[in-house]
């Protein structure tokens, strides 16, 4: 049985290479770096064309705001160039349990969006880290909705049904 992309989880991006040894510069799109990209680790690399390829972590290492990853096979630069641009992913397995009502942000990342009236919104389309709280973007009506993370706002989620339930305070929508 092949796995579908679903069962992999983006935890990075490669955006370039970094000195001679075969390292990488990655985005990290985690909360846990340090798990995702410990040695040994498996990840998968999806590189633009579509090709996929399995990487073993060799070594990792935080350098300003990226992680630098060495990978098993890759001794050199050029060894590692064609991996630029490659998004990293780790199969659904290797996630963490997380506590009661947290959640990955790809279990939020296309949910229904309703009011407490049952009226739909739109699906969430992307979730903003701005440092306070998190922004859902919710992609309706030709318009998009900024919908602050806040217990006011955002009053039930349903991960398995991939429902979200929001009170929309004044100033949310246009009219």
């Amino acid at each position: 049985m092949t796995a579908s992309a679903t069962d992999y989880h983006e935890v990075g991006k490669i955006v370039n290479t970094h000195g001679v040894n075969g390292e990488v510069r990655v985005i990290a799109t985690t909360d846990f770096p340090e798990e995702r990209f410990a040695t040994a680790s498996e990840l998968r690399a999806v590189k633009q064309n579509g090709d996929t390829e399995r990487l073993e972590v060799r070594g990792h290492r935080k350098h300003k705001q990226f992680d630098l990853l060495l990978f098993q096979g890759y001794e050199t630069r050029e060894d590692a160039e064609h991996l630029k641009n490659a998004i990293l992913e780790v199969h659904a397995s290797m996630r963490a349990a997380l506590p009661e009502d947290e959640f990955y942000y790809s279990e939020i990342i296309g949910a229904d969006v309703y009011t407490e009236d049952g009226e739909p919104l739109g699906k969430v389309k992307e979730i903003l880290s701005t440092g306070a709280n998190d922004v859902w973007v919710v992609e309706g009506n030709g318009k998009d909705i900024l919908l602050p993370y806040t217990e006011e706002v955002v009053r039930a989620i349903d991960v398995e049904n991939r429902r979200v339930t929001v009170h929309l305070l004044e100033g949310l929508v246009d009219e």
